[in-house]
Order: structure tokens, then sequence, then C-alpha cells
């Protein structure tokens, strides 16, 4: 099941993606989308009905509408450097490898389909785009067993991390390297995510999905997920050490190769070349767009902006 969130009459509602059309899920018994994700089985179920039973005035087209981002999470916990092959095109840190790299983003930082990426000048000269895969927990849980924690997995959908790399990568004159992944990582707009959440029951194994991300109609990033380091159920298992994982609480699981950050030797980037991959050329400016697709799910369509756009 494709699960979104759209305006309609100015107001935010969630429904089900079904061909071309959007099957208004909100006059139901859940009132948003995150207790409709709480509602787990019970709450699938009421969709299916809704679909099987739905009146023309509960059908929207989807070119008449306007996609939101498919959930507002209330934490968003990130994995960095968690493909093989994207710790070998960059400079590292001693436990780059050896285990995630765990930062936070906020709701503030989130946007949907379609909304644009402020490039800040004042904050950063060297914003990069990175397609990842985003986990939306369904069942809350801590200190949740690797073998357990798809159980704990709503859906999937498509995340953009944003990064400042300027602000993220530090070094001294000595060449001590270090990261500040708060400034560098959570901003305005750094964290498109969408266009739908697909249901678990769709997707059930997270590790054979495919990645792409396109800037300008280049191919920047072409992957498996089966590259990651540590698997979804692995980062689930690291995070609910830390949280109590919630319902509504979403995951991001790194990205591959194929940065620009690969390609700039100031910050120790070390581009390998990769069959049918356009190597970036420049950091992402105003103008750009940004396709960030898991084939399994959708794309993902944004545009960079400057801040007075």
């Amino acid at each position: 099941m494709r699960i979104c969130r759209f305006e309609l009459d100015g107001a935010a509602r969630f429904g089900v993606l079904d061909g071309d059309t959007v099957i208004d899920l909100s006059t139901g018994a859940f009132s948003d989308m995150t207790a409709f994700i709480s509602g787990g089985a019970a709450a699938l179920g009421e969709a299916r009905r809704m679909m099987y039973d739905a009146a023309e005035t509960d059908r929207h087209e989807l070119k008449r509408i306007h996609l939101l981002e498919p959930v507002v999470p209330s934490t968003v916990l990130c994995a960095g450097s968690n493909y093989h092959a994207h710790n070998a095109e960059k400079l590292n840190t001693p436990l780059s490898g050896k285990e995630p790299e765990f930062f936070v983003k906020t709701s503030d930082c989130v946007i949907g389909p379609g909304e644009s990426i402020i490039c800040d000048p004042k904050l950063t000269q060297k914003l990069d785009l990175e397609t990842e895969l985003a986990v939306v927990i369904g069942k809350p849980g801590r200190h949740i067993p690797v073998h357990q924690a798809l159980d704990h997995v709503f859906g999937y959908t498509v995340a953009n991390d944003a990064t400042a790399r300027d602000r993220q990568v530090r070094r001294t004159p000595e060449g001590f390297t270090w990261y500040e992944l708060g400034r560098g990582k959570a901003f305005d707009t750094s964290l498109p995510l969408g266009p739908v959440i697909v249901t678990v029951d769709e997707l059930p194994d997270p590790q054979a999905l495919t990645l792409r991300t396109r800037i300008n109609g280049e191919l920047r990033q072409q992957t498996s997920t089966a590259d990651m380091i540590w698997s979804c159920a692995e980062l689930i298992h690291f995070f609910s050490v830390n949280f109590t994982l919630k319902p509504g609480m979403v995951i991001l699981t790194g990205t591959p190769a194929g940065t620009a950050w690969s390609t700039d030797k100031e910050l120790g980037g070390n581009w390998s070349p990769a069959p049918g991959l356009t190597p970036a050329t420049r950091y992402c400016l105003p103008g750009d767009v940004v396709e960030s697709e898991i084939v399994e799910i959708g794309v993902l369509h944004n545009s960079v902006v400057g801040p007075d756009t």
C-alpha cells in the first residue's frame, strides 16, 4: 500500500495512492497520519475497506492535488557513512565504518515533494544532496533485538539528506579531521521526504532496493541498499538503545557513493569512477533540480533556490 499526505482546500489530509488517484482516508477512524501509523494492522485493514468502498467524492486525481511530506516525524535519527562505496570515496574519521555515525534532524528540516531546498550562502558554500532510504517506525520499542527489528517498521519512503559540507567537515592545519554534524546536517529545508510511504507488506526486504540520484538529469548515485554496512534491522536496534522508538519516527540509513564530496579534494574527496555515473563538478546551486529515487518506492522531486526566492 502506498500512503501519502496531501493538501485539499487548504487542509492537510492523508490517503492511499491507487493508480492515478488518491483515496482520502481522513474521513475514517484515524485523525491524522501519525494516528494511522500507530493503528498498525487494524489501520491497514480499515484502509483496505475504505479503498473497496470509496465513493467518487473520496477519490482525487493525483494531478489535481498537492502532495505533502508523507509524515511529519517527531524525531529523525540518522546514520552516516553507512555504505561501503561512500566510505571509500571520502575522508574518514577513526570511527567511520566501525559504528554508525549518529546525528539527528528535526521536523523543522522536513519539506515535501516539489518543495524547494534553500541554498543559503551565509550557511554554506558547499551544499550537497544525498538520496537515502528512510524507515518509518510503526510500533514502539526500546532495546529492540535485530531479529525483531523489522516488526517495528510501518513502511519506507525516500529521503534527501541535504548537507552543508563545509559546516560538517572540519580540519586543523595539522591535518586532524572531525565532523560537526549539528550545523552540517540540521537546517531549514534540509530533509525532503516523499512522495509516499510504501508499507512493509509490499517491501519485505529493505536490503534489496535500487537507489538513484539525478541532478539536472545527470546520474550521480546508483546502487542497491545491499551495500549498506549496517542493515535497516541493525540500525533500528542501534537507535533503540538510545531512544524508545515511537510510531512516526523516521530513521535515515545513509547514502551511497556519488556525492559532490567525493570530488572535493579540499575536504578529502576520493572519487572512484563508477560505470554510468557522472562525477559532480561542483556543489549544488540555485536552479539545480534533483530527483531522489528508490525504484520500488518512487521519485522525490525538489529544486534548489536562493534564500530570497
